[in-house]
């Protein structure tokens, strides 16, 4: 009974979609042409560069410590946007857009301090402030170290 539903749902949606088109081109005429075409070609366009971004998204969140469900979530829903551009209709631009708008998953970001990747976290702690005294000179940290040949370090 419950599938059935969900059935009924997914076999309705270009039926809702076609009477949306037919609907919106009663009222404002040939511009309907013109707007599936620019959110067909907006959808590939974000298909494409997202297909190209996942890895190194990916590949950022795993290097800053961050899970990479998230940016595995995060991608998905620009692919879905992307798609539900490309299938015409408003019903789908107006889910996909909703998605691009829905805040991603940065803003979330948890700054590690042992961690130097999070420095530039918009939640991590403020500069020093700048000396004004020049009498006492910076501390700095003076020790010695070795150079290894390159081919040890693999």
């Amino acid at each position: 009974m419950r599938f059935s539903w969900i059935v009924l749902l997914l076999l309705s949606f270009p039926v809702l979609e076609a009477i949306g088109i037919f609907w919106v081109a009663s009222a404002i005429g040939g511009w309907v042409l013109l707007w599936l075409l620019l959110a067909a070609v907006i959808g590939v366009t974000l298909v494409r560069v997202e297909r190209v971004a996942w890895s190194a998204r990916m590949l950022f969140s795993v290097q800053s410590g961050a899970h990479p469900l998230a940016s595995l979530f995060y991608s998905s829903r620009i692919l879905l946007a992307g798609g539900l551009l490309v299938f015409p209709g408003f019903i789908s631009d107006i889910l996909a857009l909703v998605l691009l708008l829905v805040p991603g998953t940065w803003a979330k970001r948890v700054p590690d301090p042992l961690r130097p990747a999070n420095d530039d976290s918009p939640f991590s702690q403020p500069p020093p402030p700048h000396r004004e005294s020049t009498d006492t000179p910076p501390k700095t940290i003076e020790g010695e170290f070795k150079r290894e040949p390159d081919d040890q370090n693999r």
